[in-house]
């Protein structure tokens, strides 16, 4: 019984990373695991016993409350008082989790095809969360389940209620998305020095120094949850955001931007007396800024804090 306890228990990380990548918050991921948690100790000692591949029954009852969950999230996020973005978390917090091996989530081998994927790693990019989001509920679904954790057609069909074959349209569809979006994929390197090079210059307060940094069609998003104070709308062009966050640094000199690995790739962590306020993330294109997400809702703020447990 122990050793069947700790099989369950040890897919928690698992299922977190499955949950987040299709809902874009820890605190619905948390939920859609504790409910499937629930779910299986409502099982009897028969039904459970019966369950070979435990990993993998946990991976569907978890992708049928998050295709519930994304469902009643639209229409949360359509009432969301400014910009909605998804939760920033540090680049290794899922680190071993995807693409699935073994028989952790099903009995099936990853696809075989590599048209039939795309090439995704573990690390959680706010860019690509955001293109997740375009996606119907079932096109999450079933990109998120084939293309990074490698669940077959035939297994999704009976989440989604759809069939294989449809299921496989799905997937495309949402791969276009991620295809469409990724127009340049940057080295890591060259990624970190444009964000270092922003932070220098943002330092500074010079704001032609600044603009060196940023495309001439930059745009910025914040996301303050009608919590906090944040932009309502995108702020656009290379003049404007660095106008507005120069403008931010000088009426507010407490600030403190650390350096911090995040999906994107290296992004800051802005504190006040060493408490975590905001995650800055960023998109980089021929060496230059082109997009700027500004994390500031404390509710999608809590794995930074240092008593949060991973």
């Amino acid at each position: 019984m122990t050793e069947d306890l700790d099989a369950v228990l040890s897919e928690r990380r698992r299922l977190l990373s499955l949950a987040y990548r299709m809902t874009g918050t820890l605190a619905d991921a948390e939920d859609i695991v504790q409910e499937t948690y629930v779910r299986w100790y409502r099982l009897g000692e028969e039904e459970r016993g019966g369950i070979e591949n435990v990993g993998g029954w946990l991976t569907r009852t978890a992708s049928r409350i998050a295709l519930d969950v994304l469902g009643s999230a639209r229409r949360r996020r359509e009432r969301y008082i400014g910009q909605w973005l998804p939760e920033p978390v540090p680049a290794d917090l899922f680190a071993g989790t995807a693409p699935a091996t073994g028989d952790s989530v099903t009995a099936g081998a990853l696809a075989a095809d590599p048209l039939e994927r795309v090439t995704l790693d573990d690390a959680i990019s706010t860019a690509l969360l955001i293109v997740l989001e375009a996606m119907t509920p079932a096109e999450r679904v079933a990109f998120v389940l084939h293309d990074v954790f490698g669940m077959p057609f035939a297994e999704i069909s009976d989440i989604v209620g759809r069939s294989p074959a449809a299921v496989r349209q799905l997937a495309a569809s949402g791969r276009r998305h991620v295809r469409e979006s990724r127009t340049s994929l940057v080295p890591r390197a060259d990624h970190d020095a444009a964000v270092r090079a922003f932070r220098a210059a943002s330092q500074t307060g010079d704001i032609d120094q600044l603009m060196r940094v940023l495309a001439p069609d930059v745009q910025l998003r914040s996301d303050g949850g009608g919590v906090v104070n944040a932009a309502p709308n995108v702020v656009a062009g290379a003049d404007r955001v660095a106008r507005f966050l120069l403008g931010i640094g000088a009426k507010n000199p407490e600030l403190v931007a650390n350096e911090q690995p995040v999906g994107d790739g290296l992004g800051l962590v802005i504190r006040v007396d060493e408490t975590p306020i905001g995650v800055m993330s960023f998109h980089v294109e021929g060496g230059l800024i082109t997009d700027v997400w500004i994390m500031l809702n404390p509710a999608k703020l809590t794995v930074w804090l240092p008593t949060r447990s991973r």
